[in-house]
């Protein structure tokens, strides 16, 4: 077959579909990009850098990406597409040679408490197949061991039609499921504090409730309870008869007339528990979470005993373990198990020859209730085994099936979404990563690496934004946009070779070999956080003091503790101030003004320079254009083509209407003040006319961060993973509190922006805070006073401390993976 090949080409010229090997863009615009064109080579590995809101995620992500899901959405019917969310075409002139992208993102998985590792990928679902073929004793389909399908019986009567004739027969309907009944499938039952509900010396119209939102003068839900009838609404609620509090406090759900209107009226706890607890707790706006984390206290169930599932599915087991046994363990002991499965069991000899004669008993002869054999399941042990090893090879075998997907850091979610993706038969499709490296350990960098060539090599592009030198190194191709960030950045600077790029001159090619030297002195602690018996997760009795008054900084491989150390067992009233790994969120309407509480004094200050009201200067309340409602653009749906968003022809986008533009503050209307970027209006708002230090305290935190160069109404939608990590930062810098906890500051910093990171801790510990850092960063280890090293692995291999002191000792000891990495990376 070879030598054909080499004959046919040898005679002619290539073939014409030999000529597509190339991603082809011209002219893009989307948000930054400056009529970007650049040419991507397929079936190789590109990596795109920059510095943090240079492009990349718009050229990579809002453009090529984008527009391969957009045309593959256009080849199902409209039907079809009605039901698919509408996407405009990229800002570009031309995309050509694209393939199917499958982009895996850093969004964290699944809010929804029921979400686990093992529900997410396809690991539960064949695993329930395997028990109801394989357990003993036999309780019924694979339904029956899901903690999300509820047990269902019914009977009554059906009416069956022959030919002319009807008759009524008697019908019985059962479903087996493994849902916990007393906890519906969570692991977890609630408590709720009724005194955090309402305040039972005041009657509902004197306004008892104080959960958040509840009015007494106007909201719809509080009138329910006023009007229902069922209390006196101006009665003390501890004066309520015993059926009273029965019905406001337990009542099943009933259609009310309140004011003309029909609606529902329900007992208060039920109600409380639809509204809040219905909804996983980190997806809460946040006074909301602070609510539910002051009224409701969450218990493992005492039925299940957090396992989710009925005493059934916990009754039928295999090989001594039960479904919910095996989902408890780490991936990679369960990977070994399933192994010890595919094996074949040894024979028992025996005189006799009836049913089960040759084979052991129970469920190690391979056979359960129904008579199935391992033999007959070996095509799902082989892909179940698969999937296993998928997790340990990408480093996740530290994790268990029953972890909740919300509990998992963004680095670990994206690593959870890849393992689809490893054993697919797909090739020439184009594989788009935001970051993959992001909270990894440098010993775990490499594996990821290994597995992004893997992709590339059968046959795949793979395109991957990244700051991290480690992977940018072993890129086929390279493209570095900037040279700045915001309206600074937005060009390609450089495109070719690795080694190209060393010698290019740009701001990643000059920082790309750059190492961060090791202390020459170290401060002086002035006290320490005590932590004793610490044991969260896979803590094993862990006994440290973290020194206060210097710059500390927790580290490890993914998974041996840290988060569980620094999160889980500080004690509490330590004036924490804690920025973790939560995104922010936020709507289209949402920008750095509002989300860091800016625009207040810059209303305030506008409203008393012209003599009106503040609210005349939100584009969310009375000043908003009224024909795009303070957007600014239009959003049109076309229905069976993609919806277009266009700037809205009365404002012009600037989002208020033209009378609130009329009035001023240092010679700019709102709408100029909201274009300004963080610099500028640090400087407009510091001195002059427009001087109001409430605002100029606020964009100064915003530059101290590196956000200098981001405007005031930039959606939030719109800024980039590192961007959104760093408004996160600033906002916290104005509480209170001498101690700050930070989760991995340098994710989504650019090499140039880590320097200004080690700046900024630096100023913090040197204004009297104490900051603990959770960091993989070799920068941000050699950078610190004092270094928490915990290991020596993950999951039950770690969670113990395997080195406490300063980053030369833990260099010249060479004692642990990190000391390894460490000491490479400083050139020791």
């Amino acid at each position: 077959m070879s030598k054909a090949r080499k004959t046919d080409a040898s005679a002619g010229p290539p073939h014409a579909a030999d000529s597509h090997d190339l991603i082809r863009v011209h002219g893009a615009r989307e948000n930054n990009l400056k009529d970007v064109s650049i040419e991507i080579p397929k079936r190789r590995l590109t990596v795109f850098t920059g510095v943090s809101g240079s492009g990349k995620s718009s050229l990579v992500f809002d453009t090529i990406a984008a527009e391969s899901q957009r045309l593959i959405n256009e080849t199902y019917s409209a039907f079809v597409q009605g039901f698919m969310p509408a996407q405009a075409r990229p800002e570009v002139d031309v995309l050509d040679g694209l393939t199917t992208a499958i982009t895996v993102g850093q969004q964290r998985m699944g809010g929804d408490p029921r979400s686990t590792v093992g529900t997410a990928t396809d690991a539960n679902a064949m695993l329930r197949i395997l028990f109801s073929r394989l357990a003993t004793p036999h309780i019924g389909p694979p339904g029956a061991y899901s903690f999300n399908t509820a047990s269902v019986r019914a009977s009554g009567s059906i009416t069956v039609e022959r030919g002319n004739k009807t008759k009524a027969e008697k019908a019985t309907f059962q479903r087996t499921g493994g849902m916990c009944t007393h906890c519906e499938g969570r692991g977890t039952v609630s408590d709720i504090d009724l005194t955090q509900l309402y305040d039972d010396s005041k009657s509902l119209a004197e306004g008892a409730f104080t959960i958040p939102g509840w009015k007494s003068d106007s909201q719809w839900t509080v009138q329910v309870y006023a009007q229902s009838g069922f209390v006196d609404p101006d009665k003390p609620i501890r004066r309520y008869t015993k059926k009273e509090l029965q019905s406001f406090l337990y009542g099943e759900p009933v259609k009310v007339k309140v004011n003309g209107v029909n609606l529902t009226y329900e007992g208060l706890i039920p109600k409380v528990q639809k509204s809040f607890l219905a909804k996983d707790k980190e997806s809460l706006q946040p006074h909301i979470r602070a609510f539910v984390e002051r009224a409701v206290t969450f218990t493992t169930c005492p039925e299940c005993d957090g396992t989710r599932l009925s005493e059934g599915a916990r009754s039928s087991k295999i090989r001594r373990k039960s479904i919910a046994d095996v989902c408890a363990m780490e991936i990679r002991d369960l990977a070994e198990w399933v192994r010890g499965l595919s094996a074949k069991p040894t024979p028992t000899p025996t005189s006799g020859k009836g049913k089960g004669a040759g084979t052991s008993k129970g469920a190690d002869a391979g056979a359960d209730a129904g008579g199935a054999s391992y033999e007959s399941v070996a095509p799902l042990l082989d892909a179940l085994q698969q999937t296993l090893d998928s997790f340990v090879e990408i480093g996740l075998g530290y994790l268990a099936l029953d972890r909740p997907a919300a509990t998992l850091s963004g680095g670990e979610a994206q690593r959870v979404k890849m393992i689809r993706h490893l054993g697919s038969s797909l090739t020439d499709v184009t594989y788009v990563f935001d970051e993959p490296t992001i909270g990894l350990h440098p010993h775990d960098i490499r594996r990821m690496n290994d597995l992004l060539l893997r992709l590339r090599d059968k046959g795949n592009t793979v395109l991957v934004v990244e700051h991290k030198p480690e992977t940018i190194a072993i890129a086929d191709h390279v493209v570095d946009l900037g040279p700045g960030a915001g309206t600074g950045g937005g060009t390609v600077c450089f495109e070719g070779t690795v080694e190209g790029l060393r010698s290019s001159g740009t701001v990643t090619g000059r920082h790309f070999d750059d190492r961060s030297a090791l202390k020459k002195t170290v401060r002086e602690p002035t006290g320490a956080l005590e932590i004793r018996g610490a044991d969260a997760h896979n803590l094993r009795g862990v006994d440290v003091d973290i020194p206060l008054g210097v710059l500390a900084v927790v580290t490890g491989v993914a998974g041996s503790g840290k988060s569980s150390l620094v999160h889980k067992s500080i004690p509490a009233g330590q004036g924490v101030v804690a920025v973790d790994q939560t995104p922010i969120r936020g709507s289209r309407r949402s920008n750095p003004a509002t989300y860091t509480g800016l625009l207040d004094p810059v209303r305030k200050a506008f409203a008393k320079a012209n003599g009106v009201k503040p609210a005349l200067f939100s584009a969310n309340s009375e000043g908003a254009c009224p024909t795009c409602n303070g957007a600014g653009v239009i959003y049109t749906d076309l229905g069976i083509m993609a919806g277009v968003a266009s700037p809205c022809e009365d404002c012009e986008g600037r989002r208020f209407q033209a009378s609130v533009l009329e009035y001023r503050l240092g010679g700019r209307d709102i709408s100029e003040v909201l274009a300004m970027s963080v610099a500028e209006a640090g400087e407009f708002f510091g001195a002059g006319e427009a001087h109001t230090p409430a605002a100029h305290r606020i964009l100064r935190r915003l530059a101290d961060v590196g956000l200098g160069y981001v405007s005031l109404g930039q959606p939030l939608t719109t800024l980039s993973g590192g961007e959104r990590q760093r408004l996160k930062l600033a906002t916290h810098m104005a509480e209170k509190g001498g101690v700050y906890v930070l989760d991995e500051p340098t994710t989504g910093l650019h090499l140039a922006d880590v320097e200004q990171l080690l700046g900024l801790l630096d100023r913090l510990v040197d204004s009297g805070k104490s900051v603990i850092v959770i960091e993989h960063h070799q920068a941000v280890m050699a950078h610190a006073d004092w270094i928490i090293d915990l290991g020596p692995g993950a999951g039950h291999d770690g969670g113990k401390v395997v080195f406490e002191g300063t980053p030369a000792d833990l260099v010249a000891a060479r004692s642990t993976l990190t000391g390894e990495h460490l000491a490479e990376y400083v050139g020791r």
